[in-house]
């Protein structure tokens, strides 16, 4: 068994909203149910409905700025910054900006669609 592996080809989420999701690391790429790490870029305008993740997931801003609705308060990276958001903790994930945000996510245990739990967006 190797000592290391290297990743050549993330498993690219299929989207419907634009944004574009490659998972490193994680339950899709090599059934780690850890951790997760996926590389994304959210287009302009772009927004999730809220969630209460059963995972803590760090973000790491590459370029561009995204904004996070964290219990009540409004929270805008830039480039260069980083967050924290403990597992638990109802989040909502948007750029409303003019220009893509890509960024690194990093969630323990591994992200699933299972322990995201998404709130129904209101019509």
């Amino acid at each position: 068994m190797a000592a290391y592996t290297i990743q050549k080809t993330p498993f690219v989420v299929p989207t419907t909203d634009g944004k574009r999701i490659e998972e490193h690391f994680g339950n899709a790429t090599n059934d780690n149910a850890a951790l997760s790490i996926a590389h994304m870029v959210a287009p302009p305008g772009w927004n999730e409905p809220f969630q209460t993740p059963e995972f803590d997931e760090y973000t790491y801003i590459i370029k561009g700025k995204k904004q996070f609705i964290i219990e009540g308060d409004t929270i805008i990276l830039k480039q260069g910054q980083s967050i924290k958001i403990e597992k638990n903790t109802r989040v909502q994930y948007s750029n409303p900006f003019d220009k893509p945000c890509e960024y690194l996510a990093i969630c323990t245990p591994a992200f699933s669609i299972e322990n995201v739990n998404r709130e129904e967006p209101k019509p």
